[in-house]
């Protein structure tokens, strides 16, 4: 994505303004880092993962061994599905632990414009809204 982003500058299908912001952007995409998305914060958009295990089974959710028993989903409940049909058992012979992580903020901005205009429900808001409007030349 990266290699594309800094190809579409070079080649003039994107214009950087003001120009002198140009050496940044190649700066940033030239040198990408892994940037872990969550952070140890006692506020924010908690992740939706969820550790599952059988009732009275423990399990070392640190282990890679164990990394098959992490699911998604946007509630407990959906979560607690996708664990019962992975684990093929009923939902309640199952115990989720939710990651106590949070979205690290940067990431959670991204999230403003879904969380305003009621996705993930196509609301009159969010066919008006989104995407946002980005300014390109």
């Amino acid at each position: 994505m990266a290699a594309q982003a800094l190809d579409a500058v070079r080649n003039g299908d994107l214009k950087i303004l003001p120009a002198m912001h140009e050496t940044t952007w190649h700066r940033w995409l030239e040198n990408i880092r892994d940037w872990c998305i969550s952070r140890q914060l006692w506020w924010g958009h908690r992740i939706p993962a969820f550790f599952a295990t059988k009732k009275g089974e423990t399990l070392d959710r640190s282990d890679q061994a164990h990394n098959d028993r992490w699911v998604v989903g946007r509630t407990v409940d959906e979560a607690r599905a996708a664990a019962a049909k992975k684990l093929g058992v009923a939902a309640e012979e199952l115990d989720l632990w939710q990651d106590e992580d949070v979205l690290d903020t940067w990431f959670s901005s991204g999230l403003f414009p879904f969380s305003v205009f009621g996705w993930p429900d196509n609301t009159a808001d969010f066919r008006a809204f989104y995407p946002p409007i980005l300014i390109l030349k």
